[in-house]
């Protein structure tokens, strides 16, 4: 999301060759895993009725987010790197301060969807907390209607404060940077940082403060979890009898634990890489890292669900096995499959809207 390169000097060593080609190959890699990964998961949350809830909607935000990344962001990328590698510059090309327009499209829109990812987990957190806690309650409270308006403004605001910093300063500019291999912010070349760099702090501040909030409900929420366990093992079938709080819902507060972890683990070193350069610190490889780590992360849920969640698997066999079914009764199933298969994104958004009885 931010680069310094505003130094005057932006001359760069010209690295190895074989370096460069096998993070093209890395990068290229990522946009098939992107791509595919969240296809499946939104394939999955848009045709199976179980996940036609709160939970898919949120979950089917995050996915779209993320295949953001892989369909718009990533190929930016390989197209910039793969024209350099082929006109023979490398990282030593010396256009590495000149602002180019799909920097203004791909930047917002990679700083905008880390930011929805961070306030999906967030929402996600929330809504399996009162899962856990108010169970007999959650109809009640967490409808889908009222979940749909609360992804919405999280993409708002997100988008939003993507731009805020071209906004406040005129100074602060996209441009392509040769070290992160990315669209980042910074100040054009021949000018220092100044006071208005500081408008970068706004980034980790916002998401660190929803990461915190996020660790403390999951914290809540598993404290939960593990007394209700305990109160099972001592009181047997009765303590099921007491409470409508399913397997299910364990399960999903656990994966929703591990998505939250693993963002927080690949979201760390951007932070680390944003307050560094505000403080006036140039890291030209760990920019690099840090920022494809935090990319590589748009391909890791699809692998959670698959791990943690048994729901999620049967939908994967199920979307998986569905040819194999339709063939073997291709006549008495054509009138039905036009109707099922052809409105399932109809009937997905008519469900959004429509009141809920609990």
């Amino acid at each position: 999301m931010l680069g310094n390169s505003s130094s005057p000097n932006c001359t760069l060593s010209s690295p190895p060759l074989l370096g460069e080609i096998c993070k093209l190959f890395v990068m290229v890699l990522l946009i098939v895993a992107i791509i595919l990964g969240n296809v499946v998961s939104l394939l999955v949350f848009l045709q199976a009725r179980q996940f036609r809830t709160s939970q898919g909607y949120l979950k089917v935000s995050l996915a779209l987010a993320d295949l953001a990344v892989g369909l718009i962001v990533v190929p930016y990328s390989v197209y910039r790197e793969a024209s350099s590698l082929a006109s023979g510059m490398g990282q030593g090309s010396s256009n590495c301060s000149i602002p180019s327009l799909p920097c203004f499209i791909t930047g917002p829109i990679f700083a905008g969807c880390t930011f929805v990812s961070i306030t999906t987990i967030f929402l996600l957190s929330v809504e399996r907390s009162v899962a856990v806690l108010k169970p007999l309650h959650k109809r009640a409270v967490i409808t889908k209607r009222r979940t749909v308006w609360l992804i919405l403004l999280s993409w708002s605001m997100s988008f939003l404060l993507a731009v805020v910093p071209m906004i406040s300063s005129p100074d602060i500019t996209l441009q392509y940077n040769p070290c992160s291999k990315m669209c980042t912010y910074a100040f054009p070349a021949g000018r220092l940082p100044g006071s208005p760099w500081n408008i970068m702090l706004l980034f980790p501040v916002f998401d660190f403060s929803l990461l915190g909030g996020t660790f403390v409900i999951n914290f809540i929420t598993f404290a939960a979890i593990r007394q209700y366990c305990k109160a099972r093992g001592r009181l047997g079938s009765e303590a099921q009898h007491g409470s409508r709080l399913s397997f299910s819902d364990i399960t999903a507060a656990k994966t929703i634990g591990i998505v939250t972890f693993a963002f927080s683990a690949s979201f760390g070193p951007i932070a680390v890489f944003v307050v560094g350069s505000v403080l006036g610190y140039q890291w030209c490889k760990f920019s690099f890292y840090a920022f494809w780590i935090l990319t590589s992360n748009s391909c890791w849920n699809v692998a959670i669900y698959s791990a943690w969640d048994p729901k999620f698997r049967q939908g994967v066999r199920e979307l998986f096995s569905r040819p194999v079914l339709n063939s073997a009764s291709q006549r008495p199933s054509r009138s039905t499959e036009a109707d099922s298969s052809a409105p399932a994104c109809v009937a997905v958004f008519k469900e959004m809207f429509r009141p809920e009885n609990a």
